[in-house]
C-alpha cells in the first residue's frame, strides 16, 4: 500500500494550504469536494488521493479551502466549535473515539472507514459522536 501511496503525484495539503484550490468556504462546497474522493481506497497514514486515512481525508479536503487541520481525528475535534446534532450540515466533522469523517446528511457520514475498504457514505452506526464546525 505505502508504494501505491507514493504513486500520487499532484497537489499535497501543504501545496493547497499555500494556494487554496477555493479561496472561499463554505460547507457546501466543502462537502461537494468530499464526495469527488468516494471511492478512493482506505490507507493508513494516507492523506492524498492516493488512499487515505480518516483525519487524512478531512484534512486534505479542508487544506483546498486554505484550513490548515492536524493529522488527527482528536486535533480536528478541538480545531471547531461543538454544535448540536439536529443543527448539523454536510461538510460538518462528525467526531468519534479514534474516527472522523464529515457528516453526509440525514444521519450519515461520508468517511474513509479502515483498511479494506473506501471512501464511502453510509448511516452513522454509534450515538456516542459529536458534531463538530469549523469556522467558526
Amino acid at each position: 500500500m505505502t508504494t501505491y501511496a507514493a504513486s500520487y503525484s499532484g497537489p499535497s495539503t501543504a501545496d493547497y494550504l499555500a494556494a487554496p484550490a477555493y479561496p472561499s468556504f463554505d460547507l457546501a462546497s466543502v462537502f461537494s469536494v468530499a464526495m469527488q474522493y468516494e471511492g478512493v481506497p482506505y490507507v493508513y497514514g494516507g492523506a492524498t488521493p492516493a488512499g487515505f486515512d480518516c483525519s487524512g481525508f478531512i484534512m486534505y479536503v479542508y487544506a483546498q479551502f486554505g484550513i490548515s487541520l492536524p493529522h488527527s481525528s482528536t486535533g480536528q475535534g478541538s480545531a471547531g466549535t461543538q454544535i448540536p446534532v439536529s443543527e448539523a450540515q454536510p461538510g460538518d466533522l462528525v467526531i468519534m473515539d479514534g474516527h472522523d469523517g464529515f457528516y453526509a446528511g440525514d444521519g450519515n457520514i461520508l468517511h474513509a472507514p479502515y483498511e479494506g475498504a473506501s471512501v464511502r457514505v453510509q448511516p452513522i452506526w454509534t450515538s456516542s459522536y459529536t458534531i463538530v464546525r469549523l469556522g467558526i
